[in-house]
Order: structure tokens, then C-alpha cells, then sequence
């Protein structure tokens, strides 16, 4: 009996490696690079507000890219679909303009409950059945709105790197036009790294810990102003612009998802994650529609895109100590020519779906507008906001329209 498990396990275990091919590697590359420059500039930036310890700081970026690579590494694994693991950037985004109110002891007491709501909000099935109403268009529509912001920025950085940006895009459309093993949003990246390097010396820090930290477990402190000021707009925030990006980008290529899973599992390592300094570890955005896009390969496989992208995590959080400076140096124009790359093609393919039904030409209209003024009402973000309208006109309003 015992030989037979041993078996079935090495059997597994080569399947996952016959399923790793180039195209899922770059994508969970690309989407890896994603979660890890821009997010974790931005925490630097929020542990600076709230005039956070160097310790403290490398705990937050332990912990949300530790615990957010195990998610994305034991999901995907388990469920075979693209489920990519990370932590919130609008999240993040949020508290950094909230730091300077709280102590460090107050945030992860907020963490933790805002973790547990999620975890309630999964059990109850609400945010599935939300989801299931929503027509196709619409979540495409969704999509291509939230990355509109983030192609603009793309271009303008292009044009203030300009060596850089000019090398790195003659080199995707070069490598896109002779098809070569090599993907070309990794080719772009690669060279344009080189170029940075030769034309903008990069000079990390010295007031960066030299010794290993380890890691300890952190005392909560709860109280309600933290309840009403954190936990609640952050568990939103991470419902609305994460959550809801990625089912969305999971459903628009045709997974079976398991939505109330999904959300109870990221509330749960949300509060492991809590307990060590950061603010949540749950389902990525953005970086799941990366890796669950057509340009990572045969559909049946793109899920270890999200596992590349988990490993690659892990490592980072495991070592942050020591990389966290290389990031902090990196020109804010280069992180975003790396995400522009990296939506590209879930930019167009967003684009091309959401308003490739005639007969929906309004509410498409209505939900990318809407995605795109990333508007913020009770605490709900614009992508929910999107659904919502987008939905409601269709149903109501275009659907009546053709039966009359």
C-alpha cells in the first residue's frame, strides 16, 4: 500500500513537470516580476509613512511574498487552474495613506480581522452567486478598463525612458515578428534591463540590514477605530480589485472556478499573514489574468504559470532582506514599461471580447468607463462598480430592448 502511494506521488510529480512548457515559465515570470516591483515599492513607501523600524519593514515584505507564493503554489497545484497567489496592490495603495494613524501592533490586529471577513464572505457564497449573473462581455469590459491605466502609463513611461522604452519595444515587435523560442515580452525585458544597466547606474542602499532576520510571530492590538478605518475598506478593496479581477479573468477564459474557495482560502492566509507584519496574501488581480491568458499556452497547463509565479514569490519573501534594495532602486518609469509588457496581451484580448457582441454595445461601454475612473463608493471599488451597471443594462435594459 504504502508502494503504491510512493508511486502515484512520483507519477504526479512528473506530470507537473511534463506540464511546464516556455510559454506558462514567461508568463509566470512576467507576472512574478509584476507582483513584485511595483507592490512592494509601494510598501516601502507606506513603512516610511508610518515611520516603521527596518525590521518591520522586511517582516511586511516577508510575509505578504512568503505566504502569497505558498497560495499561489498550493492552489494552482490543487485545482489545476491558474489561480495566482500574491497581495494587494490597491490595498497597499490604501495603506499607505493610512500608516501615520495607527501603530504598526494596531495594523496587524486590523489585518486580522479584515482576514476574517473575507473568510465569512467565502462561506457565505455571496460573492460567487455575484459573479455567476455577470455576462462575459461585461467581466472582459471590466478588465480591459482596469488595465487601460496601466498601458497609458506604459506608453508615457516609454517616453521618459526613452533609450530604454525604444530598445525594449523594437525588441518585442522583433521577437513577436520571428517567433523565436524566446517570448518576447521576456526578450523585451531582459534587454531593456541591460540597457538600463549600462545607461543608469544602479547603486543600492547601505542602510539595508546586512545579517539575516528571522522572522517572529507579532502581537495584535484590536480596537474599533482600526476595525472601521482598516479592516473593513481593506477586505473590500481586496474583494473588488483583486478577487473580482481574477475570477473575472479565470471565468472570461472558460475555468470552472471554485469562487467561494477562492475567497475563504484568502482570507485564511490572510490572517497567517497577518500574525508576521502583513496586510493579506490572497488571489492576484492582475497577475492571474497574466498567467490564465492565451499568450501562457494550451489552456490545461497554464496553471503552472501560477505555480512559477508562487516559487518565484517564495524565494523573494525568503530573501527580501537582501533584494528588497535592488528593487527600490529600479526606475518607477521601468517598472511600469515591465507592466505594460506584461498586460499587453490580456489588454487585447479584454478588448477584443468585451466588445465583440453587437448587441451589448451600451453596458460594455458603461462597465469599461467605469472600470477605468476607478471610482470608490462604501468602500467598494470601481471593478464591482463596473459588474454592477455593467450588468444591470444589459439585463435590463439591452435584453428589453431586443424583445420589444
Amino acid at each position: 500500500m504504502k508502494n503504491m502511494k510512493e508511486n502515484e506521488r512520483f507519477i504526479e510529480n512528473k506530470k507537473l513537470f511534463r506540464d511546464l512548457n516556455r510559454k506558462n515559465t514567461a508568463a509566470g515570470l512576467v507576472a512574478g516580476i509584476f507582483i513584485i516591483t511595483g507592490p512592494s515599492a509601494l510598501i516601502l513607501e507606506a513603512s516610511a509613512n508610518g515611520n516603521f523600524t527596518i525590521e518591520q519593514t522586511i517582516l511586511w515584505i516577508f510575509s505578504v511574498y512568503v505566504f502569497g507564493g505558498l497560495f499561489g503554489i498550493i492552489l494552482p497545484i490543487y485545482f489545476r487552474i491558474p489561480i495566482v497567489g500574491g497581495h494587494t496592490l490597491t490595498g497597499v495603495a490604501f495603506l499607505a495613506t493610512i500608516t501615520t494613524q495607527f501603530s504598526f501592533h494596531e495594523l496587524i490586529g486590523a489585518y486580522i480581522v479584515s482576514g476574517l471577513i473575507m473568510l465569512l464572505i467565502g462561506f457565505s457564497g455571496f460573492f460567487s452567486k455575484l459573479i455567476k449573473l455577470v455576462p462575459k462581455e461585461i467581466i472582459s469590459a471590466m478588465l480591459a478598463g482596469m488595465i487601460l491605466k496601466y498601458m497609458t502609463q506604459f506608453i508615457l513611461s516609454v517616453n521618459q525612458l526613452l533609450i530604454v522604452g525604444v530598445v525594449s519595444v523594437m525588441t518585442f515587435f522583433l521577437f513577436s515578428k520571428w517567433r523565436t523560442m524566446i517570448p518576447p515580452m521576456i526578450a523585451a525585458i531582459s534587454i531593456g534591463f541591460f540597457v538600463l544597466i549600462l545607461t543608469h547606474p544602479l547603486n543600492p542602499s547601505s542602510d539595508w540590514m546586512s545579517g539575516v532576520m528571522i522572522p517572529q510571530l507579532q502581537i495584535p492590538e484590536f480596537n474599533l477605530a482600526s476595525f472601521l478605518s482598516v479592516s473593513l475598506p481593506l477586505s473590500f478593496l481586496i474583494l473588488s480589485n483583486d478577487a473580482a479581477v481574477a475570477v473575472g479573468a479565470l471565468e472570461q477564459n472558460k475555468y470552472k472556478t471554485p469562487v467561494n474557495k477562492i475567497v475563504s482560502l484568502s482570507g485564511a492566509f490572510s490572517i497567517m499573514t497577518s500574525f508576521f507584519g502583513g496586510q493579506s496574501a490572497n488571489i492576484a488581480g492582475m497577475a492571474t489574468a497574466i498567467c490564465a491568458g492565451e499568450e501562457a499556452g494550451p489552456k490545461e497547463k497554464r496553471y503552472m504559470g501560477a505555480v512559477v509565479t508562487g516559487v518565484l514569490l517564495l524565494v523573494f519573501g525568503l530573501f527580501a532582506w537582501k533584494l528588497v534594495p535592488y528593487i527600490y532602486i529600479l526606475p518607477t518609469e521601468f517598472i511600469s514599461i515591465i507592466v505594460g509588457f506584461s498586460l499587453l496581451g490580456v489588454f487585447s484580448n479584454s478588448l477584443h471580447q468585451g466588445f465583440s457582441n453587437p448587441a451589448m454595445k451600451l453596458s460594455t461601454v458603461f462597465a469599461f468607463v467605469i472600470a477605468i475612473s476607478d471610482m470608490t463608493i462604501l468602500n467598494i471599488g470601481a471593478p464591482v462598480w463596473s459588474l454592477l451597471f455593467g450588468t444591470f443594462i444589459a439585463l435590463w435594459v439591452e435584453t428589453g430592448a431586443e424583445r420589444t
